[in-house]
């Protein structure tokens, strides 16, 4: 069994950002990230991802699918409705959590993908154009 290792706040601001036209903006103060995608510096954003530390830990929200995120909610005690979100098109992560592929739950492979699951239904609600500017290609 490997070392127990948790995935800190930069680990997924990391996994954030790194998609094409994401970028962080703090508009409800210092504590939440609000990651958002836009194709252009001129072209509207749209978020897809909050991190902030609450008094109880590390938390990210992330829009999903309605059917899955029910599912979720139901196979993972660390995924819980959406805080302070429309809570049958977004989900709160906990965080807090050792996140190693050894542990049983949510794992960080599924984060990841909860992640990038988040960004790409934001996408691809987005114009065509922005789409295409920001690469995305659907799976």
């Amino acid at each position: 069994m490997g070392a127990f290792r948790t995935l800190t706040y930069e680990d997924i601001r990391k996994v954030c950002l790194d998609f094409p036209g994401a970028y962080e903006d703090f508009p409800f103060g210092p504590e939440t990230a609000v990651m958002r995608v836009r194709a252009t510096v001129d072209s509207a954003s749209k978020v897809f991802a909050l991190l902030w530390r609450s008094p109880q830990g590390l938390r990210i929200n992330l829009k999903c699918d309605p059917v899955l995120a029910v599912q979720l909610r139901d196979s993972y005690s660390e995924v819980i409705p959406g805080y302070h979100m429309n809570k049958r098109h977004w989900n709160s992560v906990i965080l807090d959590l050792p996140w190693t592929p050894q542990i049983d739950g949510l794992r960080a492979v599924h984060l990841m993908d909860m992640i990038e699951d988040s960004y790409d239904l934001i996408v691809s609600a987005l114009p065509r154009r922005d789409r295409m500017l920001l690469g995305w290609l659907p799976s």
